[in-house]
């Protein structure tokens, strides 16, 4: 997922009937739920439940940001014939529409898993909530939708750690050939693919004015995050379509589901990938309290994500013998990195009160500031009911001697004591911040053998001496910007994690305290050629035939930045992979 979730932001949209009023007032919005009654009825009709056993060229499981755009790919030649299996619902939802509807998708069942972590030493014992998308388009329905794709350094490195063909000159091509930016053609960009990439549509001068600030510091503005080097500030681009969400469920699956060799089922369960000795020749599935088999002619694509695609690995009897026999699951193929590697970006807020400001506390504190608002993104899709979660950036270094950035930043005009707090009655921005590359590293593994119960989810954040240091270093860096000449007019004043906490220890205190995930979990199948990789650089799984992986769990390392657009190059490549293998 991509921004920081700041759940109290809930107070900033109207109750659910006057924002609903404004989604149907709105002509835009209007088209898009209407479009989506009509995919869904494409779906439900799909299955009677009479038959039991069918035979596929290729089976996907996970409908989310990979699995839709593989189902795009593979379904583009009429002679494949392909299934995706979706265990959430559809995207029919007016909340996911909506930019700030996040904050009603995250810890809502209709749209999040509702997993948690197990409680983190780093974190002050804390566990925390870890959403991950219930729904056609995956994370990318619920996300912050910034548009990223991290720095060239990243790709660079996994091809030097044994995947050739993994580079950034190697990668660039899969985010060009399905990109839409609003800028069109350009050396570093495309316009008319399907991955919309547009301009937020709105400003503040408070976040103006912290860019200016920055650059007192060394922080440049940039007008480009994405051409390899993101080092510097600026305002994010988005995944929007005129102040709409644009996940891939709208870009790739939608115009798919004209095509008659594909179908897709929702609130289809996989619980079991079918082996015959060493091949995977397909999965079983539960829906509507049925179980059906789905056999693959070609092969079975896991996009079920970091998170369940370790554990559906693990139901299956491929992983680590341990794991498996502590929850008496027999082992089919022995798999050491199964669910290791798990990577994460952890994100500390530092608040700032102002004054002579306008932000969202001042502004959404009021009914008539949140009908204002809502009728605003009713009758032209802007404003902040159109904001992702974060609107400005920046990528930065948390000590000089650095190549490239190690430092994210995601500067919000809002808010509050902790995550899920009203706003502050008064003026005030946060300024979070996250560590590009921790060095932290946890694991993913099942809790029991019931497909129902989340896996046991350890991010062991802050685990490493290094991310601690780089914590320290992030926390004095924002406190140092906020000294600025040019944030003088507007006085800030550090609430958290507070003037006093001034010694080393007092801040990783606090930091303990109120750091919390940016929700992107990489690396748990990831992709190698040593004994602990999952998958090889053709993303198959090492000895194992018939079986791909295509998620972000394929990556041995996490990029330096978002993570929704990098999974949508992997699905790209992935694609172009498997049809390239595919028997004629």
């Amino acid at each position: 997922m991509s921004g920081p979730a700041e759940s109290s932001v809930t107070s900033v949209a109207v109750d659910e009937c006057l924002a609903q009023n404004c989604a149907d007032a709105g002509r835009g919005l209007f088209n898009e739920r209407a479009l989506s009654r009509t995919y869904v009825g494409q779906m439900t009709d799909m299955h009677d439940g009479s038959e039991r056993r069918e035979t596929y060229d290729f089976v996907i499981v996970g409908g989310g940001t990979a699995g839709c755009v593989l189902a795009n790919r593979l379904s583009a030649d009429p002679k494949n014939k392909v299934l995706l299996l979706e265990a959430g619902k559809s995207d029919n939802y007016h909340w996911v529409h909506i930019p700030v509807g996040y904050l009603y998708c995250i810890g809502n069942p209709r749209t999040d898993w509702m997993m948690k972590t197990a409680p983190e030493a780093g974190l002050n014992g804390r566990a925390l909530s870890y959403p991950r998308g219930k729904v056609l388009g995956g994370c990318t329905s619920v996300n912050g939708m910034i548009y990223m794709r991290g720095q060239a350094a990243d790709y660079d490195i996994w091809r030097q750690l044994g995947n050739p063909g993994w580079g950034w000159d190697d990668v660039l091509p899969y985010f060009l050939k399905s990109e839409d930016h609003h800028g069109g053609d350009s050396e570093m960009h495309r316009g008319g693919g399907e991955w919309k990439v547009s301009e937020q549509r709105l400003k503040w001068d408070i976040l103006t004015a912290v860019q200016q600030g920055a650059a007192e510091f060394g922080i440049k503005p940039r007008a480009d995050f994405n051409d390899g080097n993101n080092e510097g500030s600026g305002f994010f681009e988005v995944n929007q379509n005129k102040g709409v969400r644009w996940n891939t469920a709208k870009a790739f699956l939608r115009p798919a589901m004209k095509r008659k060799n594909l179908r897709v089922l929702t609130e289809a369960h996989t619980h079991r990938l079918v082996l015959e000795g060493k091949r995977v020749v397909g999965v079983e599935y539960r829906r509507g309290g049925e179980t059906y088999t789905a056999l693959a002619r070609q092969e079975v694509l896991l996009a079920a994500g970091a998170i369940n695609s370790p554990k559906l690995l693990e139901l299956s009897g491929i992983g680590r013998p341990d794991v498996l026999a502590r929850h008496g699951i027999t082992v089919r193929h022995p798999l050491a990195g199964v669910g290791e590697n798990l990577q994460d970006h952890l994100q500390i807020r530092t608040v700032f009160k102002v004054r002579n400001a306008k932000t969202l506390n001042t502004m959404a504190n009021s009914w008539f500031g949140k009908a204002k608002i809502a009728l605003q993104y009713g009758l032209t899709q802007s404003g902040p009911m159109s904001m992702a979660p974060s609107q400005f950036g920046m990528f930065t270094k948390s000590r000089p001697d650095l190549e490239t950035p190690d430092l994210e930043y995601h500067v919000q005009p809002l808010s509050t004591d902790k995550l899920g707090d009203p706003l502050h009655p008064f003026p005030a921005i946060t300024v979070s911040v996250c560590n590009l590359r921790p060095e932290s590293v946890g694991s993913c593994h099942l809790q029991s053998a019931d497909l129902n119960d989340q896996p046991d989810i350890r991010l062991n954040y802050l685990s490493a001496e290094s991310d601690r240091a780089v914590a320290l270093a992030s926390v004095r860096q924002a406190r140092q910007v906020m000294t600025a000449r040019a944030l003088a007019p507007y006085a800030p004043e550090e609430i958290l994690p507070g003037p006093d906490c001034n010694s080393d220890e007092d801040v990783l205190g606090a930091v303990g305290d109120i750091a919390t995930t940016i929700f992107h979990p990489v690396g748990t199948c990831r992709m190698g050629s040593d004994a602990a990789a999952v998958v090889d650089a053709r993303l198959l799984v090492h000895g194992l035939s018939g079986l791909r992986i295509v998620d972000a769990s394929v990556m041995p390392k996490i990029v330096s930045g978002n993570t929704a657009s990098p999974v949508v190059m992997i699905a790209e490549k992935a694609a172009e992979m498997v049809l390239a293998a595919a028997r004629p």
